[in-house]
């Protein structure tokens, strides 16, 4: 039987099964490599020699966890959700309640897209933002499912589209993984080969705040226990204006050197000073902020290790040479079929990111499958991206394991009134990953 076949579906079994996401990839490589011939002590070289692929990336993962629980602490998120309650506050005395609340929907999908491009703080920004903000959902009688998918477009939808904060270690990945596979291309196809399938989840957005969840739907009003009055303590205009500028430092910085590490390092010196030593209350000590730091950088630590370790899942199915035999057996089967084809690609990487969780780590999985693949077969490499890139997104958005679904539950459910599963997970499943099955086979027929 096929390495790379067993491989991946012991890897999505034992995930579906929820055993931790790298213990199934170890797993999996493993196995991999031992179908293949290897011996033990040559699978465990060969999947240790891929691990220092993705160590960047984790890397950069860790540092802006720590950015992003220091930003919380100048009171820059507070300022923003005053702003946001006081602009629903005048816009509830002059206009319908439904127009209050599409506004207040697409405001927070915007926010949350600042979170992955212009403020790279990724989900750290919601168990603050979204809290305070439940008792003026529950006056609008809004559905959080409505709320839980504006939270997820703007979580993923801009990484997929834009080379920036996380988008530019989304790219780059796609990027690296189909020139180490064999195919040639560059950073600015990336966006214009993703334009399509992220027009879709647009779609799915709309879809979901016009029609799905548009009807009221009742909340009772409850004391929250959240870190909003630990974030509070740390409110003043010098936190806020040190909170700007430190975000400011981080991009400029990450702009001329191209590297999240150091972007996301000058942002911490400057938090690091403010709080250790001109913030002017005292409330936080040098070492209370290593303390808080170092809580941020295990915040997002799960995923830089889920990336590691598919780096060292890939490095093994590129090795056992079993990579060509799946790709000359499916193509054989399928042919010329572009369309057909495109879909089978498009199901298999939904089966992947579901059970991984992180379409970041399932780029690595399947470039090494699919790259051989679409050439074999005759597509190009705009439309070879686009199949990537969609594929590694399906998933995501409905993964239990997702970030992209677990940080929306955790603002949305501190009064214990949103089910992970069918609160957020199923709306976000649903409105999500059919439109970018639909427009990224569209993509891939075009491009």
């Amino acid at each position: 039987m096929n390495a790379v076949v067993i491989a991946v579906l012991i890897m999505i079994v034992l995930s579906l099964l929820r055993i931790h996401v790298v213990i199934a990839l170890i797993v999996g490589g493993i196995t991999g490599g031992l179908v293949a011939g290897f011996t033990l002590v040559e699978t465990i070289e060969v999947f240790s020699e891929g691990l220092s692929s993705n160590v960047t990336v984790a890397l950069s993962y860790a540092m802006l966890g720590a950015f992003a629980v220091g930003i919380s602490y100048t009171g820059l998120p507070n300022a923003m959700v005053k702003s946001a309650i006081k602009l629903v506050g005048r816009e509830q005395e002059t206009h319908r309640k439904t127009m209050t609340k599409v506004l207040l929907l697409f405001s927070i999908a915007i926010i949350a897209s600042f979170s992955q491009n212009l403020v790279p703080v990724h989900i750290a920004f919601i168990p603050i933002f979204i809290p305070p903000l439940l008792k003026v959902f529950n006056e609008l009688n809004m559905d959080r499912r409505a709320t839980a998918t504006a939270l997820t477009f703007g979580l993923k939808a801009p990484y997929i589209l834009i080379p920036a904060g996380y988008g530019l270690i989304f790219h780059e990945i796609i990027m690296s993984n189909m020139n180490e596979s064999g195919m040639a291309v560059d950073m600015s196809m990336v966006p214009r080969a993703m334009f399509l399938p992220v027009l879709g989840m647009l779609v799915g957005l709309i879809v979901a705040i016009f029609i799905s969840y548009r009807k009221p739907r009742d909340y009772v009003n409850q004391e929250l226990t959240t870190s909003e009055e630990m974030a509070n303590t740390s409110f003043s205009r010098s936190g806020i204006l040190v909170g700007i500028v430190a975000i400011i430092t981080l991009l400029v910085s990450q702009v001329l050197t191209k590297s999240m590490v150091f972007g996301a390092l000058t942002g911490l010196i400057i938090l690091y000073v403010y709080f250790g030593y001109l913030h002017v209350t005292k409330q936080l000590r040098l070492s209370q902020s290593e303390k808080l730091l170092t809580d941020g950088m295990k915040m997002l630590a799960f995923i830089g290790f889920v990336m590691i370790s598919a780096g060292g899942f890939a490095e093994v199915i590129r090795e056992t040479g079993h990579v060509e035999q799946l790709v000359a057996s499916i193509s054989g089967w399928i042919g010329h079929n572009h369309g057909l084809a495109a879909l089978i690609m498009l199901l298999v990487g939904l089966l992947i990111t579901m059970g991984i969780g992180s379409s970041f780590a399932t780029i690595p999985i399947i470039a090494a499958i699919y790259v051989p693949l679409a050439a074999a077969i005759g597509l190009s490499p705009m439309a070879t991206i686009a199949l990537i890139g969609t594929a590694g997104a399906l998933g995501d958005a409905g993964s239990p394991a997702s970030d992209s679904t677990l940080g929306p539950t955790a603002g949305l459910n501190a009064d214990g009134q949103h089910h992970h599963i069918w609160d957020t997970c199923v709306p976000t499943f649903l409105h999500f990953n059919i439109p970018l099955i639909i427009f990224g086979w569209l993509a891939a027929l075009i491009l």
